[in-house]
């Protein structure tokens, strides 16, 4: 194998380790809900599609390639999705944003004054 792929590959999964670290410590550390989910999905699915496309540079078989970059899509189009329909639920069910939240857009969906 080139040295050139090995150190891509190697930088690459440096990388996407790094965005795991930055979503589970944003998991441990931020205030509520909605921003932990912020943290999991964003930094948490760039994490994981970098650590893929790293797979996809290091593998020398088309299968394997193929494989990782559907990964990638499937991470990028269901990440926001899921993350959505979760704070959805959470506010639904009762959890309201921290104080730190300026702005509240689903108060007067959820719950109008009457």
């Amino acid at each position: 194998m080139n040295a050139a792929v090995e150190i891509i590959t190697g930088i690459m999964l440096i990388i996407g380790a790094s965005f795991a670290l930055v979503a589970s410590i944003g998991i441990i550390r931020l205030k509520d809900v909605y921003m932990r989910m912020h943290a999991a999905s964003k930094a948490g699915t760039l994490g994981s599609g970098v650590m893929l496309l790293a797979l996809a540079v290091h593998a020398s078989d088309l299968a394997v390639v193929t494989r990782a970059i559907a990964g990638v899509v499937f991470f990028l189009l269901t990440a926001p999705i899921s993350a959505h329909l979760l704070a959805k639920a959470a506010y639904a069910a009762g959890y309201r944003p921290c104080a730190d939240t300026k702005v509240d857009a689903l108060e007067k969906i959820v719950r109008p004054k009457s």
